[in-house]
């Protein structure tokens, strides 16, 4: 089986250049910017980030958010302060006083938790800990099959993945999943090696994927099982910012 390869989760945003320099802030990162927006590159497994020209993030329309990791409550409490130091604000999301997580969104709007520590889940994945995704188990197993990463969570109709590598932890919460009234402002971007891309889209086709069209810079978009889009392009090495992220 041909496994594509995950480059990034991108986000829409109005201004892609700060929401990209508030999470290089964050997660000490480097940005490079091109022509498709600004990366934050994944490596050591941890998901890379991509910023797009777009809608902002709005609550209750989005179907993905970010959980970072705490070593102790100390950290918790700097990640918190850096966040809203670099244009982060609070959230309130109907979290009870007993919650220990602690939820912001991004300059573009984008909801994330700096989740407590002890959270035995999360160990050992980094600072970026979980994309956490409204879905379906169906969606979670087409997931697995698609990148080749294996299932590190399947209970309850609840699934999660994780590279063979480690790191960020990809994860489905089961049913009830949320209408979808407009495209999503987050899509997965995958990459495969250069003439490979109509094959790995017949194989995508064959997992459960929908094909929707052809973006501008030649990707394939398509929809998972749940009818999130996700694109899915050859990688070029000559273009910056198409660096395979390492699995």
């Amino acid at each position: 089986m041909m496994h594509s390869r995950l480059v990034a989760v991108a986000f829409e945003a109005y201004d892609p250049v700060r929401a990209a320099q508030f999470w290089a802030g964050l997660l000490s990162r480097e940005v490079i910017t091109d022509a498709a927006g600004a990366l934050l590159p994944g490596e050591d497994g941890q998901l890379g980030l991509r910023f797009v020209p777009g809608r902002a993030g709005q609550l209750g329309a989005n179907r993905m958010h970010l959980h970072l990791t705490s070593a102790d409550l100390d950290d918790q409490k700097r990640t918190v302060a850096t966040a809203l130091k670099l244009g982060g604000r609070h959230l309130d999301v109907g979290q009870r006083p007993e919650d220990e997580h602690v939820v912001l969104a991004d300059p573009a709007g984008y909801e994330f938790c700096v989740i407590e520590p002890g959270n035995a889940y999360l160990a050992g994945c980094g600072l970026l800990g979980e994309l956490a995704c409204d879905g379906t188990r169906h969606v979670g197993l087409f997931w697995n099959k698609a990148l080749g990463w294996p299932l590190v969570w399947d209970q309850d109709e609840e699934t999660a993945i994780q590279s063979p590598r480690g790191g960020t932890k990809i994860a489905w919460a089961g049913p009830p999943v949320a209408p979808k009234k407009e495209p999503n402002r987050q899509r997965f971007e995958l990459v495969v090696a250069a003439g490979d891309q109509q094959a790995a889209v017949d194989e995508l086709i064959s997992l459960g994927a929908t094909p929707i069209g052809i973006g501008k810079d030649g990707a394939v978009v398509l929809a998972d099982p749940d009818g999130n889009e996700f694109s899915i392009r050859e990688t070029d090495p000559s273009v910056v910012g198409s660096p395979i992220a390492p699995q």
